[in-house]
């Protein structure tokens, strides 16, 4: 994968990041819209495929994208499909730091050192390419105004920014109602972006968090009904993701 085209994580960011504060809108579902938008990009470039619900490594070979492939490689080492609710859901320690730090190599923000209440250390990031902010903006302006089917890419991005609410912040108040619902309906253009886009509202709304094992002699008492055994929750293979952020953390910003 040729370095030439930005990636829908980092475009996914750049519509996230606020021009004016440096700071990213809506940070925790931000966090599952980029563990979601790697594994659109590993669908576009051929690496993965859905498999139902689940996700399948259909070519293991590298992109040449180091946070991609890092991805890639954890869903190899899972032997069999998971499922996208799981994957999204598990830990993403650093990648947003991970894809911020890399967007200020390739020029296209800068951070900004401040402090929080005079104290904490902060890093914000402020756009400096804001053609290409402006530019991936103004697909999904098309997209929602024209009604025309949209390109895979920004068919999917759409559907991550619905996915983690950014809708609001890209078209606010009573005069952007009709645009955030034009934007939902962008989802069904993509059937990876669509399979993602849900996984991770699903995430947010609970749909992956395993549940709590019944007590031995819980159900002991008078009168209790036994209830079946609850499936255990696959373990999401992304805490290697941790690995990536490479000790950023220690940078607090954008959020």
């Amino acid at each position: 994968m040729g370095r030439s085209r930005r990636t829908i994580p980092e475009e996914l960011l750049l519509l996230a990041l606020d021009p004016t504060t440096g700071t990213t809108a809506q940070p925790q579902s931000l966090d599952l819209g980029l563990a979601g938008a790697q594994l659109v990009e590993l669908a576009l470039a051929g690496r993965i495929a859905p498999d139902g619900d689940r996700i399948a490594v259909v070519m293991a070979r590298p992109t040449g994208d180091p946070t991609l492939d890092s991805a890639l490689e954890l869903l190899r080492r899972r032997g069999s499909p998971v499922r996208a609710v799981h994957w999204i859901g598990g830990p993403r320690l650093g990648l947003r730091q991970t894809y911020l730090t890399h967007l200020e190599r390739c020029g296209m923000v800068h951070a900004v050192a401040g402090q929080m209440c005079g104290v904490l250390p902060t890093t914000r990031y402020q756009a400096t390419e804001t053609a290409i902010s402006r530019e991936i903006r103004a697909r999904l302006d098309n997209a929602i105004r024209t009604g025309v089917p949209p390109d895979p890419r920004t068919a999917a991005l759409a559907a991550l920014a619905h996915a983690v609410g950014l809708g609001k912040h890209l078209y606010p108040g009573n005069e952007g109602r009709s645009s955030r619902s034009r934007l939902r309906d962008l989802i069904r253009h993509d059937p990876m972006g669509g399979l993602v886009a849900h996984a991770v509202m699903d995430v947010q709304n609970g749909a992956a968090a395993p549940r709590r094992p019944q007590a031995a002699g819980a159900a002991a008492g008078a009168g209790a009904v036994r209830q079946p055994a609850a499936r255990a929750a696959e373990p999401a293979g992304a805490p290697g993701q941790a690995r990536h952020g490479h000790g950023r953390m220690a940078r607090v910003g954008a959020r």
